[in-house]
């Protein structure tokens, strides 16, 4: 992710996510490694409606291989947030997906993460299946 904060707009996709009492912690706010769930739901998601991955069955899985996560501003119970989604680089078996998570407009939480697909038994690197590739490339953001 670039030094430029993401606006909303930047985000090809989008998806609602509602917090939870549980995602508060002591201090009232969501947890920061929340975040990271609303990371891997928006990002799943994607994979599994557009991309056609099932994944309890799939012969080909992506494992994370890297992330991170800057924190902008405080979300808590019960709010109604969003995440975007972009893809900034698809290669031969990893992707690199950006990410933000706002609140209306303020952005709350910027990251990436990065998934390495993976044969299911092996754990071996893989191509990225076609299917999943065309959907990745949906929402390839070139800057």
């Amino acid at each position: 992710m670039t030094d430029a904060l993401p606006r909303r707009s930047d985000f090809p996709h989008a998806l609602p996510i509602q917090t939870r009492w549980n995602d508060n912690d002591v201090y009232g706010h969501v947890n920061n490694v929340v975040y990271y769930a609303y990371f891997d739901t928006v990002i799943n998601r994607w994979l599994i409606d557009e991309g056609g991955l099932d994944p309890t069955t799939s012969d080909v899985v992506g494992l994370c291989v890297e992330s991170q996560c800057r924190y902008l501003a405080a979300a808590s119970y019960p709010q109604e947030l969003e995440a975007g989604l972009r893809v900034s680089k698809v290669g031969r078996s990893s992707v690199r997906y950006e990410l933000g998570i706002f609140r209306e407009e303020e952005l709350l939480a910027a990251g990436y993460f990065v998934h390495v697909f993976v044969d299911r038994t092996g754990r071996r690197p893989t191509p990225i299946p076609s299917r999943i590739r065309a959907a990745l490339e949906r929402l390839l953001v070139v800057a």
